[in-house]
């Protein structure tokens, strides 16, 4: 519907009313100007890339694979930025970038122009009917609910899913239709390097041998932005299951005395003004703001631990692609706003729940110990949520956009 300008200025204020003209509308204007030249201009062999946090996840992995086969030699790259500080120096052949929020000539010229478009989470829409357009998403569907925060637009082609049994549910956290002729299931390009392992990864971190390594990605609660929260239990520390430093020092010190190393990484969408850990001796606390400075790709380091604690988050189903030990805190789930996607949410953890910090210490031990009862039921759960457990998944995208390589 129509809103009258000077109505929108008087209830969102005019820097809220540019900045969407800048980010959203004044591309708009663009393209219909380009359209008079360029509708009816051959498309190139032009890919554009958008990824969760650029140059990463699947719109990453995918990238990845393009220019390690040579792809870039036929094909023109170009992605889509959110943070252009943080664009590498120097670029392969034949690849370049464009800001995705900042209005441009040549970003839109691309959109005109471009065979392919692969997106992880801002989807651009085609404009034209013979362009051929992926959502890949940024992961998994978690066990929260999160309908309504995210649709992909009509003009999407083909939507990625991780398999014919998890495809109902998916389909209605992005609340479409099932079933759906738009649902492929090649697998998702970034499982790619969960099959890689590469120590290398562990590096950027620290250089110590230890017994074993662990890593916790709590789903975040408090969100940077609209003041979000998703959960009624306030974290002391701006982490769950720990309330206190005390606490945090206990924990540091089993550690230590087992040799195992914890690395706690916070969501990037994670409000970080209530976070009160820090590095210690066998703790190591990766931030959104770290991982972009220490170029830490999260596959691969999950490629690189031996077990994981999460919770709610997507992350807990995806590691179920290696394998190894998951434990879930839920020490907040009573209270947790959001909801789960399915009524019976602990028939798809495939490990022990953890409401105090007894319970990790515990899972920790047996992380050590290497003793395991959830193997069978983590086995089972990852054929439920994957049709594919190899690293072929970017082959098969590829195959699907018909993409040729000539090397």
């Amino acid at each position: 519907c129509y809103m009258n300008p000077v109505n929108y200025i008087k209830q969102n204020g005019i820097k809220h009313t540019w900045d969407v003209f800048y980010e959203y509308k004044a591309d708009i204007l663009i393209q219909k100007f380009l359209m008079l030249f360029l509708r009816d201009k051959p498309l190139r062999d032009i890919i554009v890339i958008e990824s969760h946090n650029d140059f990463d996840c699947n719109g990453g992995a995918f990238y990845d694979y393009l220019i390690d086969h040579g792809y870039n030699k036929k094909y023109k790259i170009v992605w889509l930025i959110k943070n252009t500080k943080l664009v590498p120096d120097k670029l392969p052949k034949n690849v370049e970038w464009v800001a995705l929020f900042k209005p441009n000539i040549k970003k839109n010229y691309y959109k005109w122009i471009a065979k392919y478009f692969t997106s992880d989470c801002c989807c651009t829409p085609k404009l034209r009917r013979d362009q051929l357009s992926v959502f890949c998403s940024h992961g998994l569907t978690g066990f929260k609910k999160v309908k309504g925060k995210m649709t992909p637009p009509d003009s999407i082609d083909c939507i990625l899913m991780p398999s014919e049994n998890f495809a109902p549910i998916a389909a209605e956290q992005l609340n479409l239709e099932y079933p759906n002729k738009k649902f492929v299931y090649v697998g998702y390009p970034v499982h790619d390097l969960l099959y890689k392992s590469d120590r290398k990864e562990i590096l950027k971190i620290t250089s110590q041998k230890y017994r074993k390594i662990i890593i916790w990605m709590p789903t975040f609660r408090r969100g940077i932005t609209y003041k979000r929260n998703d959960s009624k239990k306030e974290q002391a520390l701006g982490v769950p299951i720990l309330n206190t430093d005390g606490e945090y020092k206990t924990l540091n010190s089993y550690l230590r005395e087992l040799n195992v190393l914890l690395i706690i990484k916070i969501h990037p969408m994670q409000d970080l003004c209530n976070l009160k850990i820090t590095d210690q001796s066998n703790i190591r606390v990766l931030t959104g703001i770290r991982v972009k400075e220490l170029h830490i790709d999260n596959y691969r380091l999950l490629s690189c631990t031996d077990a994981m604690i999460s919770d709610y988050s997507s992350a807990a189903s995806e590691y179920l692609q290696l394998n190894r030990p998951i434990a879930y805190s839920t020490d907040d789930m009573e209270v947790y706003k959001l909801g789960f996607i399915v009524d019976d949410i602990h028939s798809l953890m495939a490990g022990p729940e953890i409401k105090n910090l007894c319970d990790m210490m515990e899972f920790i031990k047996d992380v050590v110990d290497e003793k395991d009862d959830y193997e069978e039921k983590r086995l089972n759960l990852r054929k439920y949520f994957f049709k594919y457990h190899d690293n072929h998944c970017c082959e098969r995208l590829a195959k699907l956009m018909g993409i040729e390589n000539i090397s």
